[in-house]
């Protein structure tokens, strides 16, 4: 799979990299309030929206902890084909324990409300013309927008500018955001899974 970060000096994005790695773990309204923006302080309502957000991804987290453990567990000599089987039969049989997965149970509309206002909110000009460039500039024709399929193995994964993470709900660290064209998606980082998408993302 080809997975990597497409910056451009233009966008303030990789000197944030570095300095991520040390932030603590901060909720959206918590950021806001760290950096003494009263702007990026958040409605009630959009609060609750996130709490929910983050609670259904803990939940997953839950469920493919012990999909995980029931799994042969990989030794540190395994062979590059046993870890690709150990990746696939885990995404298979997490697929099997959330067969009932639909779409918008996590991107819920109030959440899916609230990250698009906040993409056109933090970006804007020149940084949204840049991010826009990036993401359709990427390999991702023929993903399929499917709740509980795999993200195929052969498309180019596109991060999340590390400045906009800050901004968005919290993810656990097995997750991953990804764009495909303007639609955003929920991507198990171990075995690929997609988790749950919202279109129209991006402005």
């Amino acid at each position: 799979m080809k997975e990597k970060i497409r910056l451009r000096t233009a966008l303030p994005w990789a000197a944030l990299a570095f300095s991520l790695v040390f932030l603590p773990q901060l909720s959206p309204h918590r950021v806001g309030l760290a950096q003494g923006n009263p702007q990026s302080q958040i409605s009630a309502g959009d609060k609750q929206a996130i709490t929910l957000f983050e609670n259904r991804l803990k939940e997953y987290v839950k469920l493919r902890g012990k999909v995980k453990a029931k799994l042969p567990s990989l030794s540190k000599d395994s062979t590059p084909e046993q870890i690709e089987s150990y990746r696939k039969s885990f995404e298979e049989k997490l697929r099997v324990a959330r067969a009932g997965a639909i779409r918008g149970a996590i991107f819920t509309p109030a959440a899916a409300d609230y990250i698009r206002r906040t993409l056109k909110t933090e970006f804007k000009g020149k940084d949204r013309v840049e991010l826009r460039e990036i993401v359709f500039e990427a390999d991702t024709k023929g993903v399929p927008l499917r709740v509980n399929h795999p993200y195929p193995d052969t498309k180019e994964m596109t991060e999340m500018p590390p400045t906009l993470l800050l901004k968005l709900p919290q993810l656990p660290k097995e997750i991953r955001f990804r764009f495909v064209g303007r639609n955003m998606l929920l991507v198990d980082r171990d075995n690929n899974l997609i988790i749950d998408y919202m279109v129209d993302a991006l402005p």
